[in-house]
């Protein structure tokens, strides 16, 4: 009796170990994206790419954002090892004014929290601030 609980003993520690050795890595291609200087109402989606670099399967469980200007769609099954996942963001161009913000990609991974970052200048060409109107006026 004491062997077979010995044997069944080392068999679960086998088992336990062999487990933690298998772990999703995710490894983004940037973890930042510049939009640069972009006209008010022009396409606002860009995309993350990332690699599944460890030996189980990744499973994204969420992503937000700081703010509901920015809206991130997450892949919908695991991300196998070795191969490649999208997260895309669509921002609201509608909104003039400098972008910054952050979204937080929540996995089963070894690093289970990833920040990614979204920056640029959203600006409305069609509009003249009062700085400019003043210039004309003055110069007349």
């Amino acid at each position: 009796m004491k062997k077979i609980i010995t044997v069944l003993f080392i068999t679960l520690v086998s088992f336990a170990v062999n487990a933690q050795d298998k772990v999703a890595k995710i490894e983004f291609k940037t973890e930042t994206i510049d939009y640069g200087t972009i006209e008010k109402g022009s396409n606002g989606v860009r995309v993350f790419e990332f690699t599944n670099t460890g030996n189980a399967p990744l499973i994204i469980s969420q992503v937000t954002s700081s703010c509901g200007c920015t809206i991130p769609k997450k892949p919908e099954g695991p991300i196998l090892p070795g191969k490649t996942g999208v997260i895309e963001v669509k921002y609201d161009t509608n909104r003039v004014n400098p972008i910054r913000k952050t979204v937080t990609v929540i996995s089963n991974a070894d690093t289970p929290t990833v920040a990614l970052k979204i920056k640029g200048d959203v600006v409305d060409t069609k509009s003249t601030n009062v700085l400019e109107k003043t210039k004309s006026v003055v110069q007349k």
